[in-house]
């Protein structure tokens, strides 16, 4: 096969399957990883993907627009209710104070926490703080919660506030636990998030922690959007589904472990 053949067809495997391994496109078409990641560099610069460690991503993967949270609620549905259950179980005895970020995983644990906010410090409460209206709204009122929420220009996309004003509230804080959502992670890309302002509000509340756990389902494990929030070192758990196990995620379970993240699969 001539190289120009081998790149068509990586260029077709890439857009079906949305990423691709180096170690498996050598092993399909008989030659070695260089001649690979030359093939991966000629493609990236006629900008049908985007070279990652290991691999590449699909230029379509890495240029989907941002939804509204309404829709994200949709997606994976039932693995972010398996998610938000598990999580609660992250949060360690003696926890008396949470950080919320905005997304539709952590909405889930919200009203997990609505349900049963006895179930992680009986007899005294609970201080939740979040940037989320829609979080706030399901705990404004709860027995044992102790809400606080952070001001600042709400986003239509996401209902969270964003701007200075959040940023420098959540910068004043120090909290047991920060919960907190992301639209990708990589090895290389760590956690990433379309928006600007979000990432700055999602890097304050991993910054404000003492432990940073990460709701996100399988498929948002090698995506990479424009703004990086933090680094995997960054982060002490990720929760997360059983698709992180498939042979296509290894690479990505690789990195986790490598960055110290201790994997939960709900």
């Amino acid at each position: 096969m001539y190289a120009p053949e081998r790149q068509a067809a990586i260029a077709a495997r890439v857009g079906r399957e949305s990423r691709v391994a180096v170690s498996d496109l050598a092993a399909e078409h008989a030659v070695t990883t260089e001649t690979v990641r030359r093939d991966l560099a000629v493609l990236e610069r006629a900008g049908v993907l985007r070279r990652v460690h290991g691999g590449a991503l699909s230029a379509a993967a890495l240029a989907l627009p941002e939804t509204r949270v309404e829709e994200r609620d949709r997606v994976a549905a039932e693995a972010k209710d398996r998610i938000a259950a598990v999580a609660l179980a992250q949060l360690p005895p003696g926890t008396t104070s949470v950080a919320l970020d905005a997304g539709t995983t952590t909405g889930r644990l919200a009203a997990l926490l609505a349900s049963s906010p006895g179930a992680l410090v009986e007899g005294s409460s609970l201080v939740v703080v979040t940037h989320a209206v829609h979080l706030a709204a399901r705990l404004v009122g709860v027995p044992g919660v102790e809400l606080r929420l952070v001001g600042g220009r709400v986003r239509p996309a996401t209902q969270a506030a964003v701007g200075a004003e959040a940023v420098r509230a959540v910068e004043d804080l120090r909290v047991d636990v920060a919960v907190v959502g992301t639209n990708g992670f990589s090895a290389d890309g760590g956690l990433t998030t379309p928006d600007a302002e979000e990432a700055a509000v999602k890097r304050a509340l991993v910054r404000c922690a003492r432990r940073v756990v990460v709701l996100a389902d399988a498929g948002k494990a090698g995506r990479q959007d424009l703004h990086r929030f933090a680094r995997l070192e960054e982060v002490d758990v990720l929760v997360t589904d059983s698709a992180l196990d498939a042979p296509a995620r290894r690479e990505d379970r690789a990195a986790l472990a490598a960055a110290g993240v201790d994997v939960v699969v709900a």
